[in-house]
């Protein structure tokens, strides 16, 4: 029967059917992350290779000068996660590092283990707040008790490859005007669960794809807090973190309000542990997805305006992010409401054939990705081309669902304000202070 009906559909298609059954496809998706991922990427990788000797000289200098890299780690209840954390750099090419960790009101055995650590002499500092203040305040208290000239901030539940440190702090050395440096983050925890491996295969889209594209464009909009390094000069003028959800992309806005550059290094990586079931994972992303209505759209809502601070980059950079992640979320509900008035006899046929599109296209990206990162590809990443087909299903219903009540609610309720992630009395003094 849908045989026959796909014969039917394929036999009255003309070239503007096509583009009126599958405009969404043609129009945006292949424009913007697939055919503007490629063009860009081919600019990136020779750049790359004609860099080298440049990279060669700024690795030579970071070593003669040896500034200390203050590694901060802010975290509750992720103790089990620290000794692989502190392994991880403990075996670094780059030693000049100290390990501060706050653990911010765990109820589990964090304080004993970190203590133990400390002793070993695998922590430099180790602190205990009582009182759960939020991610936001343990990290502005590991800052103030840290002393490097740069600052990398990781979550807990991460680890770093050998040479991180000093590939993600070389592009400081390489150019003064900037300010922040994201690393690049995989999935640690890939073959946990169906879960865990659509989100690695999402993570070399999202990250070590669209984050090199948007660093080469000059609109990368967030550093990660998994895994992100900063000037501290640069940090004590915006002073530290604040509130989140969504503190990651509020910080780097700030940094890129103050003129410097943000920029993402692929080749620096990190490791972190991703949500194992789709519950969990739903509620991440809820936290995440409400976060860009709170801070671009609310917050840092002046990037719009004209006024003597007013730069093009970082208008481009948030309207982009806006236009493409919540304008363009409900093209998707209007495309569906089309499809279903105007062309309800092939509604199977059409989403088909959609499914088809999107999964050649997740094929050639997994492809780009793979070639972006083939000098630190690993077979657990190049297994993930068996999750290609359901991506569509994943990124284009799961993840869109999630993403559009997320923005319903915070536009309407504000709901970010009374999320249990931060403290009540937190999230009350920043909705007070429009933080």
């Amino acid at each position: 029967m849908l045989i026959d009906t796909a014969l039917d559909f394929i036999e009255q298609l003309t070239f503007w059917k096509v583009i009126a059954y599958f405009w969404p496809f043609f129009f945006i998706y292949i424009i913007r992350y697939v055919l503007a991922d490629i063009i860009i990427l081919v600019y990136h990788m020779p750049k790359r290779i004609r860099d080298k000797a440049l990279r060669t000289r700024a690795r030579a200098r970071l070593f003669k000068e040896k500034p200390l890299v203050s590694v901060i780690v802010p975290g509750k209840n992720e103790g089990r996660h620290i000794p692989k954390l502190a392994e991880s750099l403990q075996h670094q090419t780059y030693s000049n590092i100290e390990l501060v960790i706050v653990d911010d009101g765990s109820d589990d055995d964090t304080p004993n283990i970190c203590r133990k650590l400390e002793k070993e002499g695998k922590i430099n500092r180790f602190i205990r707040n009582n009182v759960r203040g939020g991610k936001a305040s343990a990290a502005n208290t590991a800052l103030r008790y840290s002393k490097g000239k740069y600052i990398v901030h990781i979550d807990a539940d991460s680890h770093l490859a050998h040479d991180t440190i000093e590939t993600i702090i070389l592009p400081f050395i390489l150019d003064a005007n900037i300010g922040a440096v994201g690393g690049d983050v995989r999935v640690a925890n890939t073959e946990a669960s169906l879960a865990t491996s659509l989100q690695a295969f999402e993570y070399l889209k999202s990250i070590t794809i669209g984050r090199t594209v948007s660093s080469n464009l000059g609109i990368l909009r967030i550093i990660a807090g998994a895994h992100g390094a900063f000037k501290r000069d640069v940090l004590e003028r915006i002073y530290g973190w604040d509130v989140g959800p969504g503190l990651d992309g509020d910080i780097t806005l700030k940094i890129r309000k103050l003129g410097y550059r943000v920029i993402h290094e692929p080749e620096a990586v990190c490791y972190t542990n991703v949500p194992i079931n789709f519950s969990k994972l739903a509620r991440q992303r809820f936290r995440w997805d409400r976060s860009m209505v709170r801070f671009r759209v609310r917050k840092h809502k002046d990037i719009f305006l004209p006024s003597k601070s007013f730069i093009a980059v970082n208008f481009i950079s948030s309207f982009e992010n806006i236009f493409f992640n919540l304008l363009l979320n409900l093209k998707w509900w209007i495309y569906i409401i089309q499809i279903i008035i105007f062309s309800a006899q092939w509604i199977p046929v059409i989403f088909f054939i959609n499914y088809l599109l999107y999964t050649m296209a997740n094929l050639l990206q997994f492809v780009v990705g793979c070639l972006v990162i083939k000098d630190k590809l690993t077979k657990t990443e190049l297994k993930l081309i068996a999750f290609i087909p359901l991506m569509p299903i994943y990124t284009g219903l799961f993840l869109r669902i999630v993403r559009t009540y997320a923005y319903l609610m915070e536009f309407i309720h504000k709901v970010s304000y009374h999320d249990p992630w931060t403290p009540w009395k937190v999230s009350k003094i920043a909705k007070k202070e429009k933080l």
